[in-house]
Order: structure tokens, then C-alpha cells, then sequence
């Protein structure tokens, strides 16, 4: 399979889409003209036209609710965020009419449309650009979150959020835009609400999602060469989530570690080891750890940013805490 980044996976399921489907359009921030902030975009205003393609002012709030009413009318719009930081203030219409439109209008409104940018702290953009907001969106019933970590998983499920009649939101690791892995060249789909085993062991589970599946990899790497073999479950969707896969691994391997980028407090983390001790309560050879992020707002300063983001270090001491080794 060809080998491509991810920020070009996520152009191929944009252009591919755009072009089976005549509703479906691309508006945001930059998105045109500039070819998008991250270059997710380029090309597409071009190919489709202005109609299609639609800049916008810097107005989160003003867009998310002209999308949220193209949707109501039958258009399949993708709203692109500059980054998921700036969409707290668009929160209204997509916690307050995208999310509750189905549902308080009988099921005469679906909501076929989809909420896309960069989530998550990059490197040195301080505490407002820094935020990973996975938690907050997956609270929401209405709402479908996939976060993917690979080129591979980001193309699929762009193609199954534009073609889900439901609003998904995606949230794509501002660090991974430059990462690469195969592509297939035909037409597939990932499908949202399943997750994927990235890796296979027996020693120990990490569970985890988006650009924590390289950190997840990279210590399972690592941890291999002292015998250590370790199953690494990407969630790929965390509303819904995919509590089987969860429960087959962790049932398997006896041992958890729950690897988020968020915070602590109410994390995405806190709702797997919920499901975890529902159901592989007896199964548990250990307590089950999570790595997150420090609750602290992101620093500016390199070491004390190094110092708060969950990473390999981490990720490998709580396996081996996990396995009594430390």
C-alpha cells in the first residue's frame, strides 16, 4: 500500500467524499484559499469551487450554526476548526443543536454533518492552544467522537463520519499531521464504534487513542526487548466505545494501563477503568493505572511542558508498576 501522512489521508477522504457526493461541503477558517492551517484542505478549492469550498470570518460560533442549518436541509457540511480550542466557542450549537436536533425534533432532523480539526497540545503553544477535549465531547448523548491515530484509521473514519447521518466530531492530533503509514488506493470505510488491537500480547494491556497510540507502540517496543509483550488497544471512537475490546484484552492479559492525553479529573481514562472493574473485575491481577496529562494548564516553558504531557517514560513505568516490577 502506498504510504502517505496523515494529513494527506485526511485530504483523500475529503476530496474522495466531495466528489461521490454533491452535498457534501468543506467550510472554515482558512480552509480555502490558504488551503487550511494545516494544509488538510489543499487543493479542494480548486477542484470543487468557492461554493463548495467557503472560507469563513473568525466567527466559530457563526459557521457551527450555518452548518448545523445546511444540515437540517439535507447538505452534509464538514466544519473545519482551526483547532478544537477555538470551538469552545461555538460549544452552543454543538452541544445545543447539533447534538439534541434528532432527538427534540421527533427524528424529523437528522444531522448528517461532521465537526473536524486539531486536538491536543502540539509543542510550545502555552495553555489556550494546548487542550485535549475528548472528554468534554464524549459527555454528550447526540454526539460521536472518533479520535484517530493513524493515517490509515484518519481517512476511514473521515469517510464514515461525512457518510454517518448523526454528528460526528473528529479530533485529529495536531502532532500526527506529518506522521505517515500505508493508505490503501481503493475506497474503505473504518467503522466508528470499533476498536482496533494495534498490537498483540500477553503480559499487559494499553488502552489508549489518537497520538498516544505512537507513545503506546514505542513502549510496547521497548518493553518487548526485556520480555515484556504488551496488547495495545486503540480505541479509535470514544463515544461509542468499544467495551468488548476492552473487556477481550484485559481479560487476556490479566493487566491495565489506560494511556490518555487529557487530564485526570473525569478523563476519557475514567470511563474505560469504569468498564474495566464492571466487567474484568476478577480477571485483575493488579490495580489499573492511568498516564495522563498533569493537572496543571499546559506551561509554555519546554522542560515544564516535557514535565506535564503523559509520554514513553511514563507510559513504561506504569507497565512495569502494573506487572510488580518496580
Amino acid at each position: 500500500m502506498p504510504v502517505i501522512t496523515y494529513r494527506e489521508a485526511l485530504n483523500q477522504a475529503l476530496r474522495e467524499e466531495m466528489a461521490r457526493d454533491d452535498r457534501v461541503f468543506l467550510m472554515g477558517e482558512e480552509v480555502g484559499v490558504y488551503n487550511g492551517a494545516y494544509k488538510v484542505s489543499k487543493g479542494l478549492l480548486e477542484e470543487f469551487g468557492e461554493m463548495r469550498v467557503v472560507d469563513t470570518p473568525i466567527t466559530e460560533l457563526g459557521f457551527a450554526g450555518v452548518g448545523v442549518g445546511a444540515a437540517m436541509v439535507g447538505l452534509r457540511p464538514i466544519v473545519e476548526f482551526m483547532t478544537w480550542n477555538f470551538a469552545l466557542l461555538a460549544i452552543d450549537q454543538i452541544v445545543n443543536a447539533a447534538a439534541k436536533m434528532l432527538y427534540m425534533s421527533g427524528g424529523q432532523y437528522p444531522m448528517p454533518m461532521v465537526f473536524r480539526g486539531p486536538n491536543g497540545a502540539a509543542l510550545q503553544l502555552s495553555a489556550q492552544h494546548s487542550q485535549a477535549f475528548e472528554s468534554w465531547l464524549a459527555h454528550i448523548p447526540g454526539l460521536k467522537v472518533v479520535v484517530p491515530g493513524t493515517p490509515y484509521d484518519a481517512k476511514g473514519l473521515l469517510k464514515s463520519a461525512i457518510r454517518d447521518d448523526n454528528p460526528v466530531i473528529m479530533l485529529e492530533g495536531e502532532m500526527l499531521y506529518n506522521t505517515k503509514g500505508e493508505v490503501p488506493e481503493e475506497d474503505y470505510l473504518v467503522p466508528i464504534g470499533k476498536a482496533d488491537l494495534k498490537r498483540e500480547g500477553s503480559d499487559c494491556s494499553i488502552i489508549t487513542s489518537g497520538k498516544m497510540v505512537l507513545v503506546a507502540m514505542n513502549a510496547a517496543d521497548k518493553l518487548a526487548q526485556d520480555g515484556i509483550h504488551i496488547d495495545v488497544v486503540d480505541l479509535r471512537t470514544v463515544r461509542p466505545m468499544d467495551v468488548e475490546a476492552i473487556t477481550a484484552s484485559v481479560k487476556k492479559t490479566n493487566r491495565a494501563v489506560v494511556l490518555e492525553e487529557g487530564w485526570e479529573i473525569a478523563g476519557i481514562g475514567a470511563q474505560v477503568v469504569d468498564y474495566i472493574q464492571r466487567d474484568c473485575f476478577d480477571h485483575l491481577d493488579a490495580p489499573v493505572i492511568r498516564v495522563h496529562q498533569a493537572d496543571t494548564p499546559m506551561p509554555y516553558a519546554k522542560g515544564l511542558e516535557r514535565a506535564a504531557k503523559p509520554d514513553l517514560g511514563k507510559t513504561i513505568a506504569a507497565v512495569r508498576k502494573v506487572m510488580y516490577l518496580d
